[in-house]
Formats: C-alpha cells, sequence, structure tokens
C-alpha cells in the first residue's frame, strides 16, 4: 500500500509545537537531545518534511514495518517535552486518485 518494497509502511508524523516555549528554547531542546542526527532513526527515509504554520512539522517516513518501534523510541526520547505528537500509518493516495479520475473519465466518455 505504501508503494514501496513489500513490508515497508509509511508513517506521518505529527510534532505540534509547545507553545509555551518559544524558538530558542525549542531549538535548543532539540540540539540537547541530537535531534537532527537522531531522527528518524537508521533506516528510515524521509519522504516529506513540512511546516503547518500554526500547527507544527509534519513528516512522513518510509520504512520497514520492522523499524516501527525504533521510530517510537527515538520519538519518545527526542521530541517528547519539545512536541505533542500524533503518529498515523499512511499511504501515497495520488496514484488512486489518478486511477479513479481515469475510470471516472471512462465511464463519462462512455455515457456520451
Amino acid at each position: 500500500m505504501s508503494g514501496g518494497r513489500p513490508g515497508e509502511i509509511m508513517l506521518t508524523v505529527v510534532l505540534r509545537h509547545d507553545q509555551s516555549q518559544h524558538l530558542e528554547q525549542i531549538q535548543s531542546s532539540l540540539s540537547e537531545r541530537d535531534w537532527w542526527h537522531g531522527f528518524p532513526p537508521t533506516g528510515c527515509e524521509i519522504v516529506s518534511w513540512v511546516v503547518a504554520v500554526g500547527i507544527g512539522q509534519i513528516v512522513t517516513l518510509r520504512l520497514p514495518s520492522e523499524e516501527l518501534a525504533a521510530v517510537n523510541v527515538e520519538l519518545e526520547r527526542r521530541a517528547w517535552g519539545v512536541f505533542s505528537t500524533e503518529v498515523h500509518v499512511t499511504y501515497d493516495f495520488l496514484p488512486v486518485r489518478e486511477r479513479l479520475t481515469h475510470e471516472h473519465d471512462a465511464r463519462r466518455d462512455g455515457d456520451a
């Protein structure tokens, strides 16, 4: 479902900013925890990493399913206290959307 190799999953991690801290405090905490080198753990591919203004950061990873526990541990180790986290198993819907659009167009054109 992820569009990758068998046994791979995609994971979307929502990192909501702790608004009781200002940017310098957040950056200092992330630096102390070696966030930028420790997350995501080895074996994970970063598919996207975006900032959603007013929310925080949204990271989508592709990883072997057996690495899920390692991602969880690194979030607990490095993100907690800086971000509140949400983790969702996800998949790339774009190819499905394109297929459904083509099928819709074919049915519509067949009716004409």
